[in-house]
């Protein structure tokens, strides 16, 4: 695949919309530890998080759909410190799951969750019910 500085090197690449594009680029850099790695005018702009990367949309005033949006991280703890400490609406606390995975869901200011997720440890889909085709 060839490179191109105008495109993250993410190979799949969400589209999220929001009213305001300079607002939800600064919450979501200030709030989640997104970088933002190019601007496009006043309507789009691209987010990194570490190999994972997104595209904030301009919607006007209205959104058309919510969005849930799963993020990986090395300590969600600590994320969801960071996230409390500025105020975001937290809708399910940092809680361990079967499957392995310590999670939490915030909502973010167009009423988008996102669900941050660390692994803790390697579990057998079919110990939770899962089947694994890999």
């Amino acid at each position: 695949m060839l490179k191109n500085r105008s495109m993250p090197h993410s190979v799949i690449i969400p589209e999220i919309p929001y009213p305001d594009v300079r607002q939800a680029v600064d919450w979501l850099c200030r709030c989640f530890g997104f970088v933002e790695r190019l601007r496009i005018g006043d309507h789009r702009a691209q987010l990194s998080f570490a190999d994972g990367s997104l595209v904030v949309t301009g919607q006007g005033d209205s959104l058309a759909a919510r969005y849930s949006i799963m993020v990986r991280v090395t300590d969600v703890d600590d994320h969801h410190a960071r996230t409390t400490r500025l105020g975001v609406s937290v809708l399910n606390p940092p809680t361990d799951y079967p499957y392995g995975e310590r999670q939490y869901t915030a909502e973010d200011l167009a009423g988008h969750h996102w669900t941050f997720s660390q692994t803790i440890q390697d579990v057998d889909p079919s110990a939770w019910g899962g089947i694994l085709y890999e």
